[in-house]
């Protein structure tokens, strides 16, 4: 059985701890998309742990963790991270990469550093870990595969038909200093050796898995409105983070995918630019974001403030429609306990008009939110285990939320730990 865990917004939903909680009944768990560019947050056990590259099942000794051919590799981030965890005592988790991943290099980070530079004030808020400029590689067919490490001549060939195309950005774009092939070829060899215990055919591995009935999780990275096709293009990632790629980010069958659990959170946060229609400023968004998460709202990554909002029902309602959501996991519910009524965005006022249709990037630039308000219920309601021992006012937020974005809400998180969840339907 496969369950797919992915995010309905702009990322920061709360998808590790579902993920860390669900893995606890899988066999494998596997990252299908996108780099070292976003971080999940897990608290468990161990202590707090802000994960990049691994998948949030790495805490569990019966689990097998994927780093999927979809991936943004960055070999000696993986292994760093690795370390990172049996340096805090965690045992050393089982670890499978993908031969068919292509390798983040260190010149795709100065070319995402020097590109958001030279754009200045147009720049795409990247959090400057080569993401953007490691698809573009991969697209343009000049991008290292993990399996092409253990070919001498073909990576000799390559570094400097790579060099040759970088040097002439590197000298007539961006002025700074250039790319030495030999260099390249000896960097590719450390990271063969670094990255060969982990190496298989995870495609075959996982087809054998499915045959022998394991559970499996995919674990995506940030949300629906960060996809490049469906988001807010252009402020969006440079890999899908839909449910649907899932499938080809792992190497499997798409209807093997039976399961699509939505992360959505009880208020909205994003990191980086793009349109925001529910955001909020000043002291209201700084008492949002100071109670926010475990310890605040600031990205796992870049420990930047991230932006804060109300819940947004036309962007989390088609959110979930593009995933294919079959459950809702609700996140960050706590945190409200401190209003007197909660805003809610139920549409978007764009000239003139209230639209409930999530719009393209032109349109939502121009739109204006509806806002309805639903009465607080002004306490802690952390440590409840059952939905009905929840306040009444906090029940009727939950069902006005299921019944605005169309999809059942099956888990409700009322805190940071793994056991903080009420299990509903």
């Amino acid at each position: 059985m496969v369950r797919a865990i992915v995010g309905a917004n702009w990322g920061d939903e709360g998808k590790g701890k579902i993920t860390d909680m669900l893995a606890k009944e899988s066999d494998i768990i596997i990252r299908f998309q996108g780099g070292s560019n976003a971080g999940h947050t897990i608290i468990n056990d161990y202590g707090k742990f802000a994960l990049h590259l691994l998948p949030s099942g790495v805490f569990y000794q019966h689990t097998t963790s994927i780093i999927g051919n979809g991936v943004a590799l960055n070999i000696p981030y993986l292994i760093k991270e690795i370390q990172s965890l049996v340096d805090r005592g965690v045992p050393k988790p089982h670890i499978l990469v993908s031969d068919r991943a292509q390798i983040l290099m260190p010149y795709h980070v100065l070319f995402d550093t020097y590109e958001e530079a030279r754009l200045a004030g147009k720049a795409f808020g990247s959090t400057k870990s080569g993401i953007a400029p490691f698809y573009s590689d991969k697209y343009a067919k000049i991008g290292f595969q993990v399996s092409e490490l253990f070919d001498d001549a073909l990576i000799r060939e390559k570094a400097y038909t790579v060099c040759e195309k970088k040097n002439v950005l590197l000298e007539h774009l961006y002025h700074k200093p250039l790319l030495d092939p030999e260099e390249l070829i000896k960097e590719l060899q450390e990271y063969r050796d670094m990255i060969a215990p982990y190496v298989c055919d995870t495609s075959a591995y996982l087809y054998d898995a499915i045959k022998a009935g394991k559970k499996i999780l995919l674990e995506g990275q940030l949300g629906s409105l960060k996809d490049p096709d469906h988001g807010i293009y252009p402020m969006v990632t440079s890999s899908s983070t839909l449910a649907a790629y899932g499938a080809i980010g792992a190497g499997i069958p798409p209807y093997e995918i039976k399961d699509i659990t939505t992360v959505v959170k009880a208020y909205s946060s994003a990191v980086g630019a793009g349109a925001f229609v529910s955001e909020i400023f000043g002291d209201e968004a700084e008492e949002l974001r100071h109670r926010g998460g475990d310890g605040g709202e600031y990205g796992a990554t870049t420990g930047r403030p991230r932006r804060v909002g109300w819940f947004d029902a036309v962007a989390t309602r088609y959110g979930c429609r593009i995933q294919g959501t079959t459950e809702v996991a609700f996140t960050v519910l706590d945190v409200l306990g401190y209003l007197d009524e909660i805003p809610v965005c139920v549409g978007y006022e764009i000239d003139g008009e209230v639209t409930r249709d999530f719009p393209t990037t032109a349109r939502l630039e121009k739109a204006k939110p509806v806002l309805t308000k639903l009465p607080g219920w002004k306490c802690n309601i952390r440590g409840i285990k059952k939905y009905e021992d929840l306040p009444e006012n906090c029940r009727k937020y939950i069902e006005f939320v299921e019944k605005e974005i169309e999809a059942p809400i099956a888990m409700v998180s009322n805190g940071p730990g793994r056991e903080d969840i009420i299990m509903r339907k």
